[in-house]
């Protein structure tokens, strides 16, 4: 596992982070993720040289489940070799039926939930601390100025920026500049091989030397290649699979720009004796113009040391362009 600056900071992580989303999440009346089966995970990801490890206060089922399976994990180990990540923005149930200053992102909000999750963390301080999304009801200077303070106690190392638009991240950074608060360092859209709707918000990520932490990476399993083409488009998965059970799948992941990269993907896996999902992982991570550091969701071990096989291949300048090429519907022979 190769190691690399988080943005413009000075902190190493894993090329590679692990989001835990599903630690905790409740399924109808199944727990996706327990407590052993997180911690097998976290087992896994360490063993692989991972070190960067993703949260929320609302993962999991009651909210603050997932921040509670890790601390327990990190409580037999030295919290200082990870690079821990969570958010704010929500409303929290995890203390009961949430009240009317239990979301959004008012000092009010941030000063309680901090706490909570760095007590069911088991540390004093958050490496990365996101605002989980943009808050139009709270101005962002009430919000940076709450940050900052965390930042100046020592609570908070780093802030960060999950799923907003380009312009309100750079308004953000702007009110950072002129006012003198913390500005962000860390950005999660979601990012993958065949997604083009984010690229204004990555121009502005190179610009200011943001890091690039994307969810989905894998188009929720749709670069996997366990999925097969119908006759209308449409993604056929085997049983189990996210397009059989979300009604979202295939307008947010299929589309025949999705197709087209999905197939340049398999082509560049058989010459690498890799597979799809380590070439689609792999592309993301050779991203030249910023640092890009994709959040893996693995559900098994078995998936965890295929999404870590992607940190031990290595793509051609070729086969780069040709994944960019389908992904920009270009001619790739030209």
């Amino acid at each position: 596992m190769n190691y690399r600056r988080l943005g413009s900071t000075g902190t190493k992580v894993s090329e590679l982070c692990f989001g835990t989303w599903r630690f905790g999440m409740e399924s109808g009346d199944v727990v996706e993720t327990g407590r052993s089966e997180a911690h097998d995970l976290l087992d896994a990801f360490e063993a692989g040289g991972g070190n960067f490890i993703d949260t929320a206060n609302v993962y999991g089922a009651p909210n603050g489940t997932s921040e509670e399976y890790i601390g327990d994990w990190l409580a037999e180990r030295d919290r200082e070799d990870f690079v821990l990540a969570s958010k704010v923005y929500f409303p929290f149930d995890g203390w009961g039926e949430p009240g009317p200053n239990d979301s959004g992102l008012s000092r009010k909000h941030i000063r309680a939930q901090i706490e909570g999750t760095l007590d069911r963390l088991g540390t004093e301080y958050l490496d990365v601390y996101y605002i989980h999304r943009w808050d139009d009801e709270t101005p962002i200077e009430e919000t940076l100025s709450a940050l900052t303070d965390l930042v100046d106690e020592g609570k908070v190392n780093y802030l960060g920026a999950s799923t907003m638009a380009a312009w309100q991240l750079t308004k953000a950074l702007w009110k950072s500049d002129v006012n003198g608060f913390e500005r962000f360092e860390v950005t999660q859209p979601m990012y993958h091989a065949a997604y083009e709707e984010v690229d204004d918000y990555l121009d502005v990520c190179a610009d200011q030397d943001l890091a690039v932490c994307p969810y989905s990476p894998l188009a929720g399993g749709f670069l996997t290649g366990k999925y097969e083409r119908a006759d209308d488009g449409s993604a056929v998965g085997p049983d189990g699979s996210r397009a059989s059970l979300v009604d979202y799948f295939q307008d947010a992941y299929v589309s025949e720009t999705s197709w087209r990269v999905l197939d340049a993907v398999e082509a560049v896996a058989d010459e690498l004796d890799a597979t799809p999902a380590q070439v689609a992982l792999r592309f993301l991570m050779d991203q030249p113009e910023f640092t890009c550091i994709p959040i893996v969701g693995a559900r098994t071990t078995e998936q965890m040391e295929d999404n870590l096989g992607a940190t031990e291949i290595s793509l051609s300048v070729d086969q780069f362009e040709r994944i960019a090429a389908a992904r920009n519907d270009e001619d790739d022979d030209e």
